[in-house]
């Protein structure tokens, strides 16, 4: 397990194709990496999808995150070539872009919203969800899709409250649709669904075998329930480590 971490951050890949052809020859190792998950969620008789998330890019100069199947392949992954901490693109295991998290700037004062859009977005995109008059320029951007909010703690007494998810890209409405709960820095957090409260998605800790190596919090679970988006999942996954890393 050590050495197969070691060996993936110490490479430079040139090449999209060559990145996942050698991240899959390495199969059987990523096997030992999510066999703990893997033996944990066969148990359940719910198909929950269970991903290794290991907060480290694939590319030795970038910032990211790798994400694991538990057939040990590459699911998704995050490749930040710029350092901008306020953009960050989620792509499935051949580079194509799925989400784009951008944190929200008014007035070019950033404040507690995140904002996730379909596909890839370039540039700043500072879409003002308040606006109802369409001008050339608005109009060819992309509007988000879903809106998070950062909860701040010393306006609430719920401390156990992370964000509040939004759809349609405003938190102007109180209805929220998601709410995240738990603690990021302990790796113990749950997205639950606002109105029924069932548990949607979940950060566990990964848990080492006996003897085994230590992950700490470098490497954790995703866990994915049936009928939930597992790329949407990952994005809340990013926007928490924006928040409170």
């Amino acid at each position: 397990m050590a050495l197969f971490l070691k060996s993936i951050s110490c490479r430079s890949f040139n090449h999209e194709d060559q990145l996942v052809h050698d991240f899959k020859k390495n199969n059987s190792r990523c096997k030992e990496l999510i066999s703990t998950s893997t033996s944990s969620s066969s148990s359940s008789s719910s198909p929950c999808i269970s991903l290794t998330v290991w907060r480290k890019s694939l590319i030795f100069s970038c910032k990211g995150f790798t994400v694991i199947g538990a057939d040990g392949n590459l699911v998704y992954r995050v490749d930040n070539y710029s350092g901008r901490r306020d953009q960050t693109i989620l792509m499935d295991a051949s580079g194509k872009p799925i989400l784009t998290i951008c944190k929200h700037k008014k007035l070019r004062i950033v404040d507690n919203n995140w904002f996730i859009y379909e596909g890839e977005v370039l540039g700043d995109h500072d879409y003002n969800t308040t606006s109802t008059t369409k001008t050339s320029s608005s109009s060819s951007r992309k509007k988000p899709i879903f809106c998070v909010k950062k909860q701040m703690k010393i306006l609430h007494s719920n401390i156990n409250v992370l964000a509040h998810v939004y759809y349609h890209g405003t938190s102007s409405d109180k209805r929220y649709s998601y709410i995240i709960e738990g603690s990021y820095a302990n790796r113990t957090c749950k997205v639950l669904d606002a109105k029924s409260r069932n548990v949607v998605a979940e950060i566990r800790k990964k848990q080492a075998v006996s003897g085994g190596v230590t992950f700490g919090l470098e490497v954790f679970v995703l866990v994915v329930m049936p009928g939930f988006d597992s790329g949407f999942a990952m994005a809340m996954v990013l926007l928490l480590d924006q928040m409170f890393s």
